[in-house]
């Protein structure tokens, strides 16, 4: 049980720092045909795509990645919860 815990938790850290970089590099020039990049987006874009059509963007500002990261400490916690009542 604790090895499960502990890989939906890593799995959970690693998609929260992943948004992060993507947060980041949003905030940069960046080369978009860039793999690193692509990667970057490709991963987080099917996930941000759900808040940004719930909260559009408001000019350049793009909130969707701050709902998203609450969005996931919500489900983490929930999640790790019921598999520790287990």
């Amino acid at each position: 049980m604790n090895l499960l815990f502990d890989v939906i938790n890593i799995a959970f850290q690693v998609y929260i720092y992943i948004i992060f970089a993507r947060i980041i590099l949003s905030w940069i020039r960046h080369d978009p045909y860039n793999p690193v990049f692509r990667f970057i987006y490709d991963l987080t874009e099917p996930f941000l795509s759900i808040f940004r059509r719930i909260i559009p963007p408001l000019g350049m500002i793009d909130l969707s990645p701050i709902v998203a990261l609450i969005a996931l400490h919500v489900l983490r916690w929930v999640i790790l919860s019921l598999l520790l009542r287990i």
